[in-house]
């Protein structure tokens, strides 16, 4: 697919395949007009589009074309004595199936490639969205449903694309060419097939209405089973250390529970639909043998006539029972559909600004907070941050600390604009920051998260995610100053070793010493240190220490800190209590205020009292 019509793609998946409901606001099913929203997919392949076209119609002519051919053979072959002629018939007919084989070749690879290049082409479009949707969609949506959303209902859209959707239109032609070609023979069994067409569609329509529903609740619940299980094999070790296995399985066997009894509704329903046309259906095909066989036996029709109708028949019949067993796949794949374009027209509330303002090319490192409130999306009573001012001078370290829930890591989520602040401003280099393009501003900074995030490849890569264009010398560089190269060296293939998922090849203190030697090569403007030596035993922690003092050096650095030792080397520390600064200043002037730093210091720092009474002494 060219860079062209991905774009195209991108542009077009909001395309209103559902509408809005106006009292909830969220999307409204339109039934199977929910499939016009993979149209922007299928645009880009028109060429294809028409092959497959060309070679249904072809398959669909020569199937009919078989009947006049049979008619013509019992007529004329089978009623004569010239062998001739008879074996012309037969290698006709021959001919008829040998091009039935072409163009169901073709039709069957045309499709069948469409549907995957289609379906790769949506996996890859909802991928992009939602991988910039703000931290606010993911409160409120778990990954396992996102993730259901791009295998599940992918297969069954890829389903339709690949193979209900020309089977439908297939059957389509027949249904057409093949009542055509009953009405030249026989306009009176035509009329009989036409007078049943009504009885059989009526509970198509009425099944497919409870049809679409079921399949929708059912791709609900299996999105359900998907985010049960994902949840718990996340925290596996949490589920085993408390003894829990059996209460999850329990939750996930009632959630598998729960989503056999929609399929088991969903498919008696499609069950009961399969049967009630396939009765109606062949009662059709035996009124016409009847009324066929009395007027042959009535002089009133031939032999050839009479096979020639009964392959109508059966093909205008068969037609409408294929139709009405993709009509099922149809609801389906609009369910599926409909999910997909929840997804795409999900609305980031951080996006890049209309006239985006430009940072500093040089960067340094200046940031301001000034009376900023926000509360959390799915905690809208509770103020998070409230009338919040803070300003960092270049390369000023400011150490962050107050009681969990103080609103901390609340100001990281707003610096790297995860969010947008209620009220008040953020600004970085002397620009508002809702100002700028989301991307240029986290550009400016490096995170050390308390719990370090790891990738399932190797530590090179996971090292490289802080600058991928960064050399295999920079990366060990890196490492080295990180602490992380003496631990590394030793693994069965060094840098290339892979870590496995979410690194649990390393202890908890590698894989922070690997979080920080990526900071360390993203080479911030500012660093965001969020207890970054948490998880590290005292050796460790002095070496990453010394590396991060390094760092530090003429560098804007903010802490989230509970350590003595990061505290102390602070040039200011700024205390924050439900959501506002209620002190700030050095180590020795908070602890003569005798506030809540005072407080948290002696809870926290109660192990390092000699440090403690040694600073204050010197201050």
């Amino acid at each position: 697919m060219s860079e062209q019509n991905k774009a195209t793609a991108d542009q077009d998946v909001i395309e209103p395949g559902i509408v809005n409901d106006e009292k909830s606001g969220r999307p409204k099913p339109r039934k199977v007009n929910a499939l016009k929203g993979l149209m922007p997919f299928v645009r880009p392949y028109r060429l294809q589009v028409g092959f497959a076209v060309i070679a249904l119609t072809g398959a669909a002519g020569t199937t009919l074309a078989i009947g006049q051919a049979v008619r013509r053979m019992v007529d004329n072959g089978f009623g004569t004595s010239e062998g001739q002629l008879l074996d012309q018939y037969f290698v006709a007919l021959f001919g008829v199936f040998s091009l039935l084989a072409v163009f169901t070749f073709a039709r069957y690879y045309t499709v069948t490639w469409l549907g995957g290049r289609i379906v790769a082409d949506i996996r890859q479009a909802v991928y992009r969205h939602v991988i910039d949707l703000d931290r606010r969609f993911y409160e409120q949506t778990k990954t396992g449903e996102v993730m259901s959303r791009l295998t599940v209902d992918t297969e069954l859209i890829q389903t339709v694309v690949g193979s209900s959707a020309s089977m439908a239109l297939r059957n389509l032609l027949m249904f057409m060419g093949g009542l055509a070609m009953l009405i030249i023979t026989s306009p009176k069994l035509a009329g009989l097939v036409l007078a049943m067409v009504p009885v059989v569609v009526v509970p198509i329509i009425f099944f497919g209405r409870r049809l679409r529903k079921l399949s929708r609740l059912s791709q609900d619940k299996v999105a359900a089973v998907n985010a049960r299980a994902e949840e718990s094999l996340n925290a596996v070790q949490t589920v085993q250390a408390f003894t829990q296995e059996a209460y999850e399985k329990l939750r996930f066997g009632n959630a598998v529970s729960e989503t056999f009894a929609v399929a088991r509704k969903r498919i008696a329903v499609r069950a009961w639909l399969t049967a009630v046309i396939i009765l109606l259906i062949f009662g059709a095909i035996d009124v016409v043998l009847w009324l066929g066989a009395t007027d042959l036996a009535a002089g009133r029709m031939s032999s050839g006539e009479l096979t020639a109708c009964v392959c109508y028949a059966i093909v205008v019949a068969g037609a409408v029972g294929t139709c009405s067993e993709m009509w099922g796949d149809l609801q389906r794949a609009a369910g599926a559909t409909e999910r997909l374009l929840e997804l795409a027209n999900e609305e980031p509330e951080i996006r890049v600004p209309e006239n985006a303002s430009p940072l500093p090319a040089v960067p340094e490192g200046r940031l301001s907070m000034e009376n900023v409130r926000f509360h959390y999306p799915t905690r809208p009573e509770i103020a998070a941050l409230n009338d919040f001012t803070l300003d960092v001078r270049n390369g000023e370290t400011v150490a962050l600390v107050g009681p969990s829930g103080a609103g901390k890591s609340t100001v990281f989520q707003l610096l790297l604009r995860f969010y947008n602040p209620d009220a008040g401003t953020i600004s970085l280099d002397g620009v508002d920051i809702t100002r700028v393009d989301p991307s240029q501003v986290r550009k400016r900074f490096g995170l050390v998260p308390q719990d370090a995030v790891m990738f399932g490849t190797s530590a090179l890569e996971n090292i490289r995610y802080g600058r991928p264009d960064a050399t295999d010398a920079e990366v060990q560089a890196a490492a080295q100053a990180a602490g992380a190269a003496e631990f590394l060296d030793r693994l069965p293939d060094g840098y290339a070793t892979e870590l496995g998922e979410r690194g649990q090849r390393l202890s908890g203190g590698q894989r922070q010493r690997i979080a920080i030697a990526r900071a360390i090569l993203r080479d911030p403007a500012i660093l965001l240190l969020d207890e970054a030596t948490s998880a590290l035993d005292a050796e460790s922690e002095r070496m990453v220490q010394d590396a991060l003092d390094t760092l530090m050096h003429g560098r804007t650095t903010l802490v989230i800190a509970h350590r003595l030792a990061t505290v102390l080397k602070a040039d200011r520390i700024v205390v924050i209590d439900q959501g506002s600064v209620v002190a700030s200043g050095t180590h020795g002037e908070l602890m003569q205020q005798d506030g809540l730093y005072a407080r948290l210091a002696k809870l926290q720092f109660g192990q390092d009292r000699a440090a403690l009474a040694g600073t204050e002494a010197a201050d």
